[in-house]
């Protein structure tokens, strides 16, 4: 374990995680994670890095386990790719392209324009698209369905609060921050030395410039994601499938009633009350879109 760590070190430092902005641009609340300068430029402590992403990975396999969601934020340039891939390899999800305002505070609205892309999808699986539609609305319809899906694909199964929150530079993601902080969903971030680390639950400080770094990292998280799922199975939780429910609910109602809901199977009779304790594991099937 102890050789994997050092390796894991080596990739971390090589990938260039440990570079900072210029002294001008930190953040004085980052000097705790800062090693010392070069060139004015600030050294980030690479034990930090690596402590807090120790301690990121344990959370996130705990939190998966214990059958919560994880959702992954990186739309600048240099973290999209691997926000993508890593949150599709380990399912969970994800937002790579564009946070809108109140994808967590106003859900309601977000799953509005979400069942409106269930609604293009299927004029496209059943081929209505080619009979019923001139060759000007076809191309409209494609349009939005093209935005929309660029927007909010990664977010498309989410149907309640995620456990916790993954951010890559929170002065880009600041409205998620927010919108995290508002609603109390636990936040983990890769800051550079230009961000606040008070804002954040648990900070990994490093690089969020470096492609290569945030590659890494997101390999590992996505990692403790499938793990935190291994344990999530073999202690009885619901899957994915069955976790996935609908609920014609408000926005935070249905995110508690959700939470609820998934953590009654796995008490054994014990701590949830109310109707979702008394309701089966393997509920009906409904349509992912008709939340």
């Amino acid at each position: 374990m102890a050789q994997s760590q050092a390796e894991l070190v080596k990739a971390l430092v090589d990938a260039g995680v440990h570079f900072g902005h210029r002294v001008s641009r930190w953040n004085p609340k980052m000097e705790p994670y800062i090693h010392g300068k070069r060139n004015m430029i600030h050294i980030i402590d690479v034990r930090e890095t690596a402590k807090g992403l120790m301690r990121a990975k344990k959370l996130i396999t705990n939190m998966v386990a214990g059958g919560k969601d994880v959702l992954f934020v990186g739309t600048k340039r240099q973290a999209r790719h691997a926000v993508e891939e890593e949150a599709r390899r380990c399912g969970m999800h994800y937002v790579a392209e564009r946070w809108l305002g109140g994808t967590l505070t106003n859900f309601r609205t977000i799953r509005q324009r979400l069942n409106r892309l269930d609604e293009l999808d299927k004029l496209w699986e059943t081929g209505a698209i080619e009979s019923g539609y001139s060759k000007k609305m076809k191309a409209t319809l494609g349009r939005e369905r093209d935005k929309i899906k660029a927007n909010l694909e990664g977010i498309r199964k989410m149907e309640r609060m995620p456990g916790v929150m993954f951010i890559i530079d929170t002065r880009r993601e600041h409205i998620a921050v927010k919108e995290a902080k508002k609603l109390g969903v636990p936040t983990i971030a890769l800051i550079d030395t230009d961000s606040d680390p008070d804002l954040i639950d648990l900070p990994i400080p490093g690089n969020d410039d470096a492609m290569r770094a945030i590659e890494i990292i997101m390999h590992e998280l996505a990692d403790a994601v499938i793990e935190g799922k291994s344990g999530r199975v073999e202690g009885g939780k619901p899957t994915d499938e069955q976790a996935a429910q609908p609920r014609r609910r408000s926005t935070r109602a249905a995110f508690r009633a959700e939470d609820g809901r998934e953590e009654a199977p796995a008490a054994a009779g014990g701590e949830a009350s109310g109707e979702q304790a008394q309701e089966p594991a393997p509920a009906e099937p409904v349509a992912a879109g008709q939340g």
